[in-house]
Formats: C-alpha cells, structure tokens, sequence
C-alpha cells in the first residue's frame, strides 16, 4: 500500500485524516508561509490562490524528502474584503480578529494538493463563506476566556466544531472545507491514485 504523508503537524487535519480511515503519518514541511506570501505581495494573487500555493509549497517540499510517499500539503487562508487574516499571535490579536469580522462574512479558502516524487499530480481549493453575527465586545471578551489558547489555533479565532459556532448566523459551505482540508475531493483522489480502496 502506498505511504501516506501529510505535510503538516496540524493536529486538526491529522485527526481528520485518521477519523476518516487513512493510514497517514505527520511530516512539518519546514516551509516558511510568511515569507513565502511576501514574495505574493502586489502581484494580483488571491487568498485563494495564496492558500493553493502555500499547500503546494508543503506537499512539494516533503514530498522531495519522501519520493516513494504520497503527500498531501493543505493550506487555509481566511479572507474579509482583500485581507487575508493569520492566526493571531496572542488574545489580543484574537480579540480585533473577531471585532473586524463581527456582522460581516467572510470567506475560508481551504487548499488541498498530492504530491509524488517533487511533483504535484492533483490539486483542489474549496471555498466556504460564513457569516458572523454581530458581537458585543464584552461577550467577545467573555468568549475568548472561556475557549482559552483554542482560539489562538485557527485563523479565524473559531474553531466552529465547537464552542465558535455560537458567533455564526450563518454558513454556506462544508464543515470539512471549514475545518481547513476539502476531505471529500481529497478521499476520492485518493482512490483514483490506488492509494484508498473503492
């Protein structure tokens, strides 16, 4: 059976990954997406672009590391009016991420590639567009506390699997795409590259 890797050491997607079946192992990729996305300032590129590159960057990378392996490299960039948000470094940044997207919608662009020998042989990003209810601040500040370091682990300040749905009004998109990897395109890749039964 074909090795399967995911260039990441997101706990998120490896869970996923794992709970849908798949015999995978977490490699980090070692890419820097800051730096990478600089070079992508002023050229035209879009979030979701941005999110298929830095998913590319990753599979690719590890992928030469590991020729013999499939490797899958995803990425997520959440984006509100050309802006593409980062996780925040501290609550504080937590706290404006939520007050800019309180009673707007925003978009999650969620990248997903497969790499093989330094190579990339598939590649998908799937959008989803969620809506925000307005916020107090004060129950911003009450949310924050009670979710803790969690909200410093997604970009978006949420993790909508759990306590984060309370911020939403609405959601137009899977929660697989939310979660930061398009899992059903992926599985079926899978299958296409005899590396999945079915």
């Amino acid at each position: 059976m074909t090795q399967l890797i995911l260039a990441s050491t997101s706990p998120f997607r490896l869970k996923m990954l794992r709970d849908a079946g798949l015999s995978v192992e977490a490699v980090a990729s070692g890419v820097d997406e800051r730096a990478i996305e600089e070079t992508l300032y002023d050229t035209g590129v879009t979030a979701e672009e941005v999110a298929g590159i830095l998913a590319e960057a990753k599979a690719t990378m590890v992928s030469e590391q590991h020729p013999d392996a499939l490797v899958i490299g995803a990425d997520q960039t959440l984006s509100l009016d050309g802006r593409i948000f980062h996780k925040p470094t501290d609550m504080e940044a937590a706290r404006r991420h939520l007050l800019s997207l309180s009673g707007r919608t925003h978009e999650l662009n969620s990248a997903v590639v497969l790499a093989r020998g330094g190579a990339t042989i598939w590649r998908e990003t799937a959008v989803a567009r969620l809506t925000m209810r307005t916020l107090d601040p004060g129950f911003i500040g009450r949310h924050l506390s009670r979710v803790g370091d969690k909200a410093l682990q997604s970009v978006g300040a949420y993790q909508i699997e759990g306590e984060g749905i309370q911020l939403f009004e609405a959601v137009d998109g899977d929660l697989f795409t939310i979660m930061g990897l398009p899992l059903l395109p992926l599985l079926a890749a899978l299958r296409n590259e005899g590396a999945l039964d079915g």
